[in-house]
């Protein structure tokens, strides 16, 4: 029993229960649609269960961002110092920097990190279908051979949820594949573009980590088309539902609570300004690069009370 069993075990209750609620409520039960639908209601308990760390990641994030300009002095006062002693103490005072705000590069990571065992574990189950269909090894918690023979049976627009690019002879199984690798890479890059480009202050788009998340932005996507080819219909289906969760998620929460000093804390005080000023208020003016804007027309020049007109 390898170390992923329990939540092998797990994913494959959590599959099964949701596959018994779409029956109840009206979809066919055997082979069909309602096994597509579980996978995408797994995904949805797996993001709603994360949503506290979410929160936390958000954090994170900021805290790093906020951070940068402190980061970027700690690295200049120690650029051209590579003895041991000048390297440990700028690891001394980073490290002191990111407990006095709260913040560490690896708390942004932690979602991820903790979702990875799901996906890996839900990999191994949708591998074990066929094997487990052809009585070949044993079932996985309520995956008996009868179950798996109806999960093996269902498609996706042709692509069985076990089928995998790399082995399968289907054709219409591997449209399936490569359409669905492309909208899990496409979706991929909008979400951390929306990160780095629209929430992330003027100071934090530069230096190391700045180019860190540059980075990122080409090389997950990347990853994720090159390794597509290997991860099963249901995998590939579990992960761009967990794409566009995040995207959304990420879009609500960038849009409502904008990290301070980004592109998208300057839209939303424009809006504010402009609901202010439809409902007659006054306020400030405040235009999409965040200064105040000028009022328009010929200025009054002053003039003082006491002036008089000399003849």
């Amino acid at each position: 029993m390898g170390i992923l069993a329990p939540i092998e075990w797990v994913v494959a209750w959590i599959i099964v229960g949701a596959h018994r609620f779409f029956t109840m409520i009206g979809f066919g039960d055997g082979p069909g649609i309602a096994w597509i639908l579980a996978i995408v209601l797994l995904t949805i308990v797996v993001r709603a269960a994360m949503i506290p760390l979410f929160v936390k990641q958000i954090r994170a994030q900021r805290g790093m961002q906020m951070i940068q300009p402190e980061l970027q002095a700690i690295q200049a006062k120690y650029k051209d110092k590579k003895d041991p002693a000048s390297r440990e103490a700028m690891s001394r005072e980073t490290m002191a920097m990111y407990k006095e705000h709260g913040t560490n590069p690896f708390s942004s990571c932690m979602p991820l990190l903790l979702q990875s065992p799901i996906f890996f574990a839900l990999f191994r189950v949708l591998n074990a279908i066929g094997p487990i269909a052809r009585g070949e090894r044993a079932g996985i918690g309520p995956i008996t051979q009868s179950i798996a023979t109806d999960m093996q049976g269902s498609n996706f627009f042709g692509a069985h949820l076990s089928d995998v690019f790399t082995s399968t002879e289907s054709t219409a199984a591997r449209i399936v594949v490569i359409t669905l690798i492309a909208l899990m890479t496409i979706s991929t890059f909008f979400t951390q573009r929306q990160l780095t480009m629209k929430n992330m202050p003027s100071a934090a788009m530069q230096g190391p980590a700045a180019n860190t998340q540059k980075m990122m932005l080409y090389t997950m996507p990347l990853i994720f088309a090159i390794s597509g080819v290997n991860f099963p219909v249901g995998v590939l289906i579990y992960w761009t539902v967990t794409n566009l969760w995040s995207m959304g998620q990420q879009y609500y929460t960038i849009k409502r609570m904008p990290t301070p000093g980004s592109e998208a804390e300057e839209a939303l005080k424009l809006k504010r300004a402009n609901k202010a000023a439809a409902k007659g208020i006054t306020l400030e003016p405040v235009t999409a690069n965040g200064l105040v804007e000028e009022p328009r027309g010929q200025r009054q020049q002053p003039q003082r009370k006491n002036r008089t007109k000399k003849g």
